[in-house]
């Protein structure tokens, strides 16, 4: 093998985490990115064949088809349910959910707010696009004000809908949580940083430390009209001074792997 073939290998070769289904995903949209970022820190902690993912009502319904890994599916808002259920009876399995910001901060607000507060040891990647995706693009709870949707065609108004809600800042409160970031996938050196928190997040749950949530701002370029760069750049103007990125919750009792 040459050294063109050797690095071609190494840059291309499919996570075994993952299936070789065709995704679903409008083109531009990030949750492809997510999925590999996932699949590549489980593949690299070996914990693949003792893993359990639990997809959500949502753009990734279908997530189970594409992880090579046992994978439940949840109703609406209810992921933080059932990985509670799964990692009490089986405590010995890594369990993660994978949610949007619809599925988990509207539906299924009360659900993460209990399970953090909790402090279930389980891992949670909340993708934040700010729009309901699957549904004809309405007003998500974390929609930016002046933002159009479908159902906010001049724009969400903050007197008649309310602002935003920041999950990472309203669940690193609670004293359950122990591990709570944001990261953003709109560029590679974002991207990099977020296998990172993923790979960190994971590491909490192994040390049994209680809730770990990795916050993943994310493209839709179909509902938000614009094509899939527009996209990736409407994310680093309008939604990174919404929502900054950082860490906002990180116990002392943490052993960091890797760095973020």
């Amino acid at each position: 093998m040459t050294n063109k073939e050797l690095v071609e290998s190494l840059i291309y070769t499919k996570p075994e985490g993952l299936t070789s289904a065709v995704t679903h995903y409008c083109p531009g949209c990030t949750h492809g990115i997510a999925h590999r970022l996932l699949a590549e820190v489980i593949d690299e902690m070996g914990v693949r064949e003792e893993t359990i993912g639990i997809a959500p009502v949502g753009c990734a319904v279908f997530a189970y088809d594409y992880f090579n890994m046992d994978f439940a599916e949840a109703a609406h808002g209810r992921a933080p349910a059932m990985a509670t259920g799964l990692k009490r009876v089986s405590p010995d399995k890594v369990v993660f959910t994978y949610q949007g910001d619809g599925d988990l901060a509207s539906i299924g607000a009360g659900e993460i707010l209990h399970a953090a507060g909790r402090g279930e040891n389980i891992t949670v990647i909340f993708i934040n696009n700010a729009i309901y995706g699957m549904t004809g693009g309405q007003m998500a709870p974390t929609t930016l004000p002046g933002q159009r949707t479908t159902s906010t065609p001049l724009g969400r108004d903050v007197e008649m809908h309310g602002f935003p809600l920041r999950m990472c800042e309203i669940l690193s409160q609670l004293d359950g949580a122990v591990y709570v970031v944001r990261r953003s996938l709109h560029n590679v050196a974002n991207i990099r940083k977020a296998k990172k928190a993923i790979r960190q997040a994971f590491e909490v749950q192994r040390q049994g430390l209680g809730f770990s949530m990795v916050e993943l701002l994310s493209s839709c370029p179909t509902n938000w009209g614009m094509s899939a760069a527009e996209a990736l750049n409407w994310i680093e103007e309008h939604m990174l001074p919404a929502y900054p990125l950082g860490d906002y919750k990180v116990s002392p009792a943490i052993s960091k792997h890797g760095g973020n």
